[in-house]
């Protein structure tokens, strides 16, 4: 494992410590970013998370999905757990605390929009990052590939659909041109530029080509995922300087979304009695968040300095803390299930 992989939380806390400063430093040159649009898309944040999601993509073997039968479980509770009920929760949590329980701290705008930006994060799990929760659990790479590869072509599908419906259900209006397209740019064209390379690769006569552009590619992943949580928070700075309590208010059903959703995973794997490499993986995958996607889709639909943004980025802040805390959480309580096969 990189230096990258053991010291992930430092990377991400210092990349948003610093995207805050250049933010409150230089507001004018983040405004000029923003204003770099096509479509409702930034161009600057769409670049940076290809070169963050491009390399994730290419790791996905999609010729692995036809081993899927063979061992269903895993791939069963991860499916249930992402599609049929983590949206839903995230939905409900959003619209009791923003629309309730939160009524007295937030005007009704902003509230609506930040319910938004949940229900984004909600219908987006997780597909690059759980590689290094998968490694960080030692669970299985391969089943944890297969994995993500499913859960891949059902956001194809899905991810639009869901989030209109949803978002339709709190009263927040969402053109489905705006869905499409962000779904289009940012998850199958990825998709397809990864497909396209292995088989280039995979057909062509330098052996081990592949793992070469991967090891190539990976630095740049990092970066680009340092320079999107930077460039995030340094369009959030003023907003999280001046408001620090909202950024609490946001953070609260997050963090009971996410250790709420773990435990029904993490029990249904027990009952199921699959195996730790596979349970692991697969109650983290429906844990954790495609937050590149939910942020790039809450630009487009709502704008840079939106709540709906503003939440999605929150998402970021909350998710590597907690999702490291769960790992913790997996490794020390290893003993609770069977072997390593399923």
């Amino acid at each position: 494992m990189g230096i990258f992989e053991r010291f992930l939380s430092i990377w991400v806390a210092l990349s948003i410590v610093l995207g805050v400063i250049l933010g409150s430093w230089q507001p004018e040159a983040f405004q000029a970013i923003a204003n770099l649009e096509i479509a409702h898309v930034n161009i600057v944040v769409a670049v940076f998370i290809w070169v963050m999601i491009y390399p994730m993509m290419v790791q996905i073997d999609f010729s692995a999905i036809k081993d899927v039968g063979k061992t269903p479980k895993g791939l069963i509770l991860t499916v249930v757990v992402n599609w049929l009920i983590k949206p839903f929760t995230m939905a409900g949590l959003g619209w009791l605390f923003f629309n309730y329980l939160f009524i007295d701290f937030v005007d009704p705008t902003s509230a609506q929009e930040y319910i938004a930006g949940m229900i984004l994060l909600g219908v987006a799990p997780c597909t690059a990052m759980v590689f290094v929760w998968s490694q960080l659990t030692k669970g299985d790479a391969n089943y944890t590939l297969v994995q993500v590869s499913v859960n891949d072509v059902i956001m194809i599908f899905a991810f639009a659909p869901i989030s209109a419906f949803l978002l339709g259900v709190s009263d927040i209006q969402v053109p489905w041109e705006t869905l499409i397209i962000s779904v289009v740019l940012y998850v199958l064209l990825p998709l397809i530029a990864g497909v396209i390379t292995r088989k280039v690769l995979n057909h062509g006569h330098e052996e081990g080509a592949l793992v070469h552009l991967l090891s190539r590619l990976k630095p740049w992943s990092v970066i680009g995922l340092l320079a999107t949580v930077v460039l995030l928070f340094g369009f959030q700075a003023k907003t999280i300087l001046s408001e620090p309590e909202t950024i609490g208010l946001i953070a609260i059903p997050l963090m009971i979304q996410t250790y709420g959703i773990f435990i029904i995973a993490y029990l249904a794997a027990k009952w199921m009695k699959l195996p730790h490499n596979i349970a692991g993986p697969a109650c983290l995958i429906g844990t954790s968040n495609f937050f590149e996607l939910a942020v790039a889709v809450a630009i487009s639909l709502f704008g840079l300095h939106s709540g709906a943004a503003l939440a999605t980025v929150v998402g970021v802040l909350v998710e590597v803390p907690v999702m490291l805390s769960l790992v913790y959480i997996i490794n020390r309580s290893q003993n609770w299930f069977g072997g390593r096969h399923v």
